[in-house]
């Protein structure tokens, strides 16, 4: 008899064209230029393809203009989850006081909601943006879970690229001084846990990277590397699957709308890793690697995967205020 599989999530933050101007400090955002009508309908396809459905985190501001509502609409209707990714995309969102996260929080949720008929009960901070006084007041609003930790080494070292490409003034260069976090991050646990919050507990489940060596994973690594070998980019996945089954972790992978658009698609993002790459390359090469977890794990979205672990109530419990951790897996 053929053993059961170990649960893995998937999920997509819903990025959108504005928003990585904005981030990278490029003119132009103000407008918010949107690629939503081309990558949403070509991401449903795929993921019909495969049967699977994922959590899709959405920015507020995009639920709220007209233009993309259909887009947005459409991935409540395929039977996707939709999760919170702020309302205006700022990755320093843990710069922000109590009353400024809880009214980015609920704009965002009332805008998601008209969009796509679904409350969220999930967020994932943009940036991977985090902070105390953030858990709070999404465990205050009834948040089931977070997913915007990001345990990984490598943090310093992506935002100095960044940095390197970027074109920011004084004043934004302050303001995204943590982006992508500190060393520190790797010291964070891989596996799910719960915060220990004022107001009771609140799952958190990581961004997978690799078990014990902290590097990314995510599909937009995984993209980058096959842009120079695409058999070591595929053997880089497969190994660190297996390492999270040796591991016992089970692995929340992350896609992004970049993941499925090339530079023949989108050329004003052309700063972006990878984007020297078309989109059907693009998606042929992450339909491999969604082939890959398929193959090695019951994959879920962000809610069932929060449902799971919850239901199997072994979970370590952090103080959200400790910036020391020493759980290693």
């Amino acid at each position: 008899m053929q053993s059961k599989k170990p649960i893995a999530s998937l999920s997509l933050d819903l990025d959108n064209q504005w928003s990585y101007l904005k981030t990278h400090g490029d003119a132009g955002w103000e407008s918010f230029p949107s690629y939503l009508d081309l990558v949403v309908p070509r991401v449903l396809r795929f993921l019909q393809d495969f049967n699977q459905t994922i959590t899709f985190f959405i920015v507020g501001q995009d639920a709220a203009l007209d233009k993309n509502r259909a887009a947005l609409a459409a991935l409540a209707t395929a039977g996707h989850e939709i999760g919170n990714h702020s309302f205006h995309h700022e990755p320093w969102l843990h710069l922000y006081t109590e009353q400024q996260i809880t009214d980015e929080i609920a704009q965002a949720e009332e805008h998601i909601e008209r969009a796509t008929g679904q409350r969220t009960t999930g967020f994932r901070g943009p940036g991977f943006s985090c902070s105390e006084t953030l858990l709070r007041v999404l465990k205050q609003r009834g948040y089931q879970y977070d997913c915007s930790t990001f345990p990984t080494y490598l943090g310093p070292l992506a935002r100095a690229y960044y940095f390197a490409t970027a074109k920011l003034t004084p004043e934004e260069r302050e303001k995204r001084k943590a982006l992508f976090g500190k060393f520190s991050e790797g010291l964070r646990p891989l596996k799910p846990y719960q915060w220990q919050l004022p107001g009771g507990e609140l799952i958190e489940i990581p961004v997978t990277t690799l078990p014990l060596f902290k590097v990314p994973i995510h599909i937009s690594y995984i993209l980058y590397a096959s842009s120079y070998s695409p058999a070591l980019a595929k053997l880089y996945f497969r190994t660190a699957l297996q390492f999270c089954k040796i591991a016992g972790v089970q692995p929340s992978i992350l896609l992004h709308p970049l993941d499925f658009l090339g530079c023949d698609d989108v050329k004003e993002l052309a700063f972006f890793p990878g984007m020297q790459m078309t989109g059907d390359r693009k998606v042929a090469i992450v339909h491999e690697m969604i082939e890959l977890l398929q193959s090695n794990f019951a994959v879920t979205t962000m809610k069932q995967h929060a449902e799971a672990i919850k239901q199997s109530g072994r979970l370590e419990s952090v103080t959200p205020a400790s910036l020391s951790y020493t759980s290693q897996v």
